[in-house]
């Protein structure tokens, strides 16, 4: 749970404020002002442009904000006389002062000799919301690494060509997250960046099962002597992994599949489906040391590898029609720690910000900042503030977009 105790009158800005400080805002204004400068004496000076201030940096904030909760076509649309149009808070700031921010905002403004990574545009916001993540919340020890299901606009979906959708949805990175599978807080987040067709590229990630263990090893790379128990996917689980794992002081629980993961090291009998019929909680297991291999059937063949939970410890899956369902507690606990975060993904990813840049550095900044406030939602559920205000998701967004645009009243829309 949280690590500070929140006052019963903190705001939806003082719970955002735990990831995303005045200091972290104050550095976006030096830099998209430098930004703004470099740019003019490269292209010539742009005379309605005046330097921004915090003030109005908190608005940009806001506006972009605002489209994680009205998912409107563009950002713009708020100063449109559309059905997206919010007058209420685009008194705030004119259309075009807005779009001179947008057009030279940036967190860091040029890249260093030293730097090479190619996230360097936003890698000290990265890492100093990394440790906002790490200093107001510790996590439960059940954590999963997965892909976040981040929503695509509905409005652009409904509207759009089967051409523009595919061409939409090809991202040129990967976001990975470990994620707190009791209460939905995302502790780390892994971004892989699609750079070429070489051997670090997305491409390359989709179809080898070591770069998918690069990315579970820089997820859990301060989880190491925790007695974590992390729960993986079929493209992370392998029997090398979970062993390195161990040595760390880090336990695991994963399905496993045998086309999408690394099967080296573990028997070709328990990967081969059995000819004889099986009746549904049948299992087998084989076990090296700690870790144990299971074949279960449930109308078809599901393989778990496990060093976290005994085998011959019993659990049961409880479907609707069947009823109960025998099988291994290792199961049990990685049905019941994926359900929870399939609900996660159905409450919290549509309040991803809709607005799409073209630069790729901006998309994972959105991202982050989106992952930021569900996060900041979550520590606000867990605080006393809570019980006074008890806010939806929806009104902690439109009450946190109020806040930063300086609007006095906060009271969010029913």
């Amino acid at each position: 749970g949280p690590t500070r105790k929140m006052p019963l009158t903190a705001s939806a800005m003082d719970f955002f404020q735990l990831f995303v400080p005045d200091n972290v805002l104050k550095n976006m204004v030096v830099q998209t002002n430098m930004y703004a400068k470099k740019y003019q004496e490269r292209f010539g000076s742009d005379d309605a442009w005046i330097d921004v201030t915090l003030t109005e940096m908190k608005a940009f904030l806001g506006y972009m904000i605002s489209t994680s909760i009205h998912h409107c076509e563009s950002v713009l649309s708020i100063w449109s006389s559309g059905f997206y149009s919010n007058k209420s808070i685009a008194l705030i700031m004119t259309q075009s002062r807005f779009e001179k921010i947008l057009k030279y905002f940036h967190v860091v403004a040029f890249r260093s000799s030293q730097t090479t990574h190619s996230l360097y545009k936003i890698q000290p916001f990265l890492d100093s919301l990394q440790n906002g993540f790490d200093s107001a919340f510790k996590p439960s020890q059940a954590q999963v690494l997965h892909e976040p299901l981040i929503d695509e606009d509905p409005v652009f979906i409904a509207t759009c060509t089967e051409r523009e959708l595919r061409k939409r949805k090809k991202r040129k990175f990967s976001l990975w997250v470990r994620q707190c599978s009791s209460t939905g807080f995302i502790c780390q987040i892994y971004v892989h960046l699609k750079e070429g067709s070489g051997s670090d590229g997305l491409d390359a990630l989709k179809n080898k099962p070591q770069l998918h263990s690069m990315v579970a090893k820089s997820l859990c790379r301060n989880a190491s002597g925790k007695n974590y128990i992390i729960f993986t996917g079929p493209s992370i689980t392998s029997l090398n992994l979970f062993e390195e794992f161990e040595k760390q002081g880090i336990y695991c629980c994963g399905l496993l599949s045998t086309r999408k993961s690394d099967c080296t090291g573990l028997p070709p009998s328990m990967l081969n489906n059995s000819a004889t019929p099986q009746s549904r909680g049948q299992y087998r297991i084989r076990m090296k040391g700690n870790m144990s291999l299971i074949c279960w059937y449930n109308k078809g063949h599901f393989r778990f590898l496990t060093n976290a939970y005994s085998p011959v410890q019993q659990g049961v899956i409880i479907k609707r029609k069947s009823g109960e369902i025998p099988c291994p507690l290792a199961v049990e606990a990685f049905a019941a720690h994926l359900s929870y975060i399939c609900k996660y993904d159905d409450k919290y990813s549509k309040y991803f910000i809709s607005h799409k840049p073209n630069k790729t550095w901006q998309q994972v900044f959105w991202f982050a900042i989106s992952i930021a406030i569900n996060n900041a939602y979550i520590l606000y559920k867990m605080s006393e503030a809570y019980h006074v205000t008890r806010y939806s998701r929806a009104q902690f967004g439109e009450r946190l977009v109020k806040e930063l645009l300086g609007l006095e009243d906060t009271s969010p829309t029913h």
